[in-house]
C-alpha cells in the first residue's frame, strides 16, 4: 500500500512540474506585458527572464519532495537524508517567497500609470503566503524527523553496546 501511494505522489509531483513548465512556456505568449511582442522579444524580456530564474527554487523543491518520497518508500525516513531534503525544501520556499515579493515590489513601483497592478500583486501576496506556509510546515516536519532520527541513532547505539 505504501509503495503505491508514494509512487502515486511522485507521479503527482512530476505532473505538477510538467504543468508548471507548460504554463511558463505558454502564458508569456498570450498574457500581460509580452502579449504584443514577437517570439524573440518575449523570451528576452528581463521580467520574464526573472520569472524563469525565480522558478528555479520551486523546481528544486519539487525535486527534493520527490527524493523525500523515495526515502519514505525505502523506509529510510528517520535518517539524515530526509531531514536534509526537508531543510532544502524549507530554504527553497523561503527563497521563493522573497523572490516573489521582489517581483511584486518591482511591479508596484515601476508599473505603467495606465495599468492596474492589483491582480498581479494579489497573486504575489497569495503565492508568497503559500510559500511561507510550506516553509513553516517543512520546518515542523524537519524537527519531527530530526528528533526521530536522533532517537533512532540513540537506540542503535544502545543496542550495539548491549551486544558487546
Amino acid at each position: 500500500m505504501k509503495q503505491r501511494s508514494t509512487i502515486f505522489l511522485q507521479g503527482v509531483i512530476v505532473l505538477i512540474g510538467i504543468v508548471a513548465i507548460a504554463v511558463m512556456i505558454r502564458v508569456p505568449l498570450t498574457e500581460g506585458r509580452a502579449a504584443k511582442l514577437d517570439l524573440l522579444s518575449i523570451y528576452s524580456d528581463p521580467f520574464i527572464l526573472y520569472g524563469y530564474a525565480a522558478s528555479l527554487p520551486f523546481f528544486l523543491a519539487l525535486y527534493h519532495a520527490f527524493k523525500l518520497l523515495k526515502y519514505i518508500r525505502q523506509n529510510k525516513i528517520f535518517s539524515p537524508d530526509p531531514v536534509r531534503s526537508l531543510r532544502n525544501i524549507k530554504y527553497c520556499a523561503i527563497l521563493l517567497s522573497i523572490l516573489i515579493g521582489m517581483a511584486g515590489l518591482y511591479i508596484r513601483i515601476y508599473h505603467h500609470k495606465d495599468d492596474d497592478p492589483a491582480g498581479f500583486l494579489s497573486i504575489c501576496i497569495l503565492t508568497a503566503f503559500v510559500s511561507i506556509v510550506v516553509a513553516n510546515a517543512t520546518a515542523v516536519f524537519e524537527k519531527i524527523l530530526q528528533n526521530g532520527a536522533d532517537i533512532k541513532s540513540e537506540n542503535e547505539q544502545l543496542q550495539a553496546q548491549l551486544k558487546k
